[in-house]
């Protein structure tokens, strides 16, 4: 297999510590240790190579971001944290595919229905008709959002057949001609359901409550639950020019009507 070690050559002229890194590169970038790094005893039998080798191509990894560790802590594969820009119009998909990072989603669900709660928040007529996904999303493999959108079934109809996988919400839209310009977020902390867990890990989550519109019509209400370990907010200011950051309510997002 492809993530299996290979053996150190004695006789080449690359170090054995340079060896021993290169391999473990490649065998990460395979999808190599999903069940956990090795420590260092474990490396040194598998490699046959002195505990001082080990070390040494450890030490580049972490000089390199590659892996995390500190002392009492088992060495980890560092996880790559999806950052989300404030104040923006954005992507989860276009932010995990510009990282390098392998974008799946998994479709869980879809159909198409009428939903007078969503249709209140959104501020359009209780018999609106919507089309409903819900999508488990991952970066390299490893879960990292789960998801619910509700869109205008007269602009997401074709959402309903499309393959989901390996595109995203936004941009199977703009191929129909549909383009989500701008909307407004609440986002908080939330401790997980079981079932949340089960699918994304026991840590904390974010849960991220969006509108999106279209020039100014509101199409879109999505739910979407996200692992704290691998998500960041990122703010800019500049001056003459003001940031804003209000407490919330905890009442949910509504859309002024008429627009």
């Amino acid at each position: 297999m492809t993530d299996q070690a290979r053996p150190v050559d004695r006789d080449s002229p690359m170090p054995l510590w340079a060896q021993l890194h290169d391999d473990l590169v490649r065998r990460l970038t395979a999808g190599g240790f999903a069940a956990g790094f090795p420590g260092e005893h474990e490396l040194v039998d598998e490699y046959g190579v002195s505990r001082h080798t080990v070390r040494e191509a450890l030490r580049r990894l972490r000089q390199a971001g590659v892996l995390d560790s500190a002392r009492g802590r088992r060495t980890a594969v560092h996880q790559q944290r999806i950052e989300q820009p404030l104040g923006a119009l954005y992507s989860l998909f276009d932010e995990v595919q510009a990282r390098g990072m392998r974008q799946r989603s998994e479709v869980l669900g879809r159909d198409l229905r009428v939903d007078v709660a969503i249709a209140a928040r959104l501020g359009l007529d209780p018999d609106t008709r919507f089309v409903h996904l819900e999508r488990l999303r991952f970066a390299d493999d490893e879960p990292l959002a789960a998801d619910r959108v509700w869109l205008l079934a007269e602009l997401a109809r074709p959402l309903l057949t499309a393959d989901l996988t390996g595109t995203g919400i936004y941009g199977e839209l703009a191929r129909h001609g549909v383009r989500v310009t701008d909307g407004e977020e609440r986002i908080h902390a939330i401790v997980p359901t079981a079932e949340q867990r089960r699918r994304l890990g026991g840590g904390g989550l974010l849960a991220v409550e969006r509108i999106g519109r279209t020039d100014g019509r509101p199409v879109e209400w999505r739910e979407t639950f996200v692992r704290g370990d691998r998500f960041s907010l990122v703010a800019s200011w500049a001056p003459h020019r003001a940031y804003q950051l209000r407490v919330a309510d905890g009442s949910p997002l509504r859309s002024p009507a008429g627009r």
